[in-house]
């Protein structure tokens, strides 16, 4: 089921700034699965692509879309097993200034 605008918006109000830019990181990345999100957030998929695309450019949003859709990595239940992390081991590494 699909969430309406005024669902999404209702969602957003509980965000910060933080949250909502670290919510739109964790989707592009390759291996945080919408699990993830969810789990942190309390977003589902259909909740986060509305988001997205509320958030987003139209062709940022359609990049997105297209580079998630049908990825395995994204979806938990698609994961291959051996498959435990949610992040490359190299991915928040501590940056030198």
């Amino acid at each position: 089921m699909k969430e309406n605008y005024s669902e999404i918006k209702k969602n957003m109000r509980f965000l910060s700034e933080d949250d909502l830019s670290r919510l739109i990181e964790m989707a592009w990345e390759d291996r945080t699965p919408f699990e993830a999100i969810e789990y942190q957030f309390g977003l589902n998929e259909q909740a986060v692509i509305g988001l997205m695309r509320s958030q987003l450019k139209r062709r940022s949003f359609q990049s997105w879309r297209s580079r998630v859709s049908g990825r395995a990595t994204k979806h938990g239940s698609k994961r291959p097993s051996s498959v435990l992390r949610g992040h490359c081991p190299t991915q928040y590494k501590i940056k030198s200034q």
